[in-house]
Parts: structure tokens; sequence; C-alpha cells
């Protein structure tokens, strides 16, 4: 068996997509340091039109990761998301009486990078749910309406 370096990280890079870079980010925030299954699921039920290649960019990172590296996707975490603005398509449009107005279409470049977390022992430990989560899931609901209550009905 091969041993595998727990540094390792495996990354796929969309560039010039058709779309604002602030508009990515919004989404790329909300996908950042979560698992490869949750992070499909969460693109898969966003309403934004930026989820479609961010899905995609992820899809081919994760194939990238088990075809190259032979990690297990059920493992793999998105270690890095990062979204920078790319070159900007200036076209004309014509309008009335012979002119011509501008027209600005951004485009971005999206980094994802996925990293195999049953490699890394200190990842597994970032990656668990909290203490406090666990700790508070046992609580006693009071109702108020009731006889046995400190509010009184009167």
């Amino acid at each position: 068996m091969i041993k595998k370096n727990p540094n390792t990280e495996v990354y796929a890079l969309g560039q010039h997509i058709s779309m604002s870079a602030h508009k990515a980010r919004r989404v790329i925030d909300q996908i950042r340091g979560r698992s490869y299954e949750e992070t499909l699921m969460i693109l898969e039920l966003m309403p934004y039109r930026a989820c479609y290649p961010i899905f995609k960019l992820v899809y081919s990172a994760a194939a990238n990761a088990s075809h190259n590296m032979g990690f297990n996707e059920a493992d793999l975490v998105i270690s890095k998301a990062e979204v920078n603005e790319g070159t900007t398509v200036k076209k004309l449009k014509p309008r009335a009486r012979g002119r011509s107005f501008p027209i600005k279409r951004p485009t971005c470049h999206i980094t994802i990078v996925l990293k195999d977390i049953s490699l890394d022992e200190e990842s597994i430990i970032w990656f668990k749910k909290p203490e406090w989560k666990k700790k508070y899931t046992n609580m006693m609901c009071h109702d108020m309406y009731s006889s046995e209550g400190v509010w009184d009905k009167k």
C-alpha cells in the first residue's frame, strides 16, 4: 500500500466564468470548510445562478482526488475555496441616433481545494461536531400555561 502524505491537496480551477466575483463569493462562503457530500447537497438546493459552475468544480475536484490520488470521496473536505476577479468583457450596444452604449460583462476565476481528512489526525478534531451541540440536546421545555407553572391565567 502506498503511504499518502497528509498535506496533499487536490484542486480544480474554473477560469473565465461569466458572472460577477461578488455573486460567486456569496455561494463560496457557504461551502468553505464543509464536507464534500454536504457541499453537493447545499449547492443543489441553493437558488443562485453561481451554484451550477461551483457544483461542477467541486465535482471535478473530487473526481481528480479519487482518480489521481486514490482518495475516498466520503473523507474529502473543502479546505480552501476562493473567487478572484477575471477579465471584463467589453462590448458596445447600438443605441438611438447612431450612439453606442458600453456593456461590461464581468468574469471570475474560482478555485476549489479539497483535502482528505482521514490522513490528518488534527483535522479530524477540527471537523467534529462541537461539544456544546452534544451537551444541550436534552433540554426540558416548560409549559407556561400549565397549572403547576409560574404563570397564572386569571
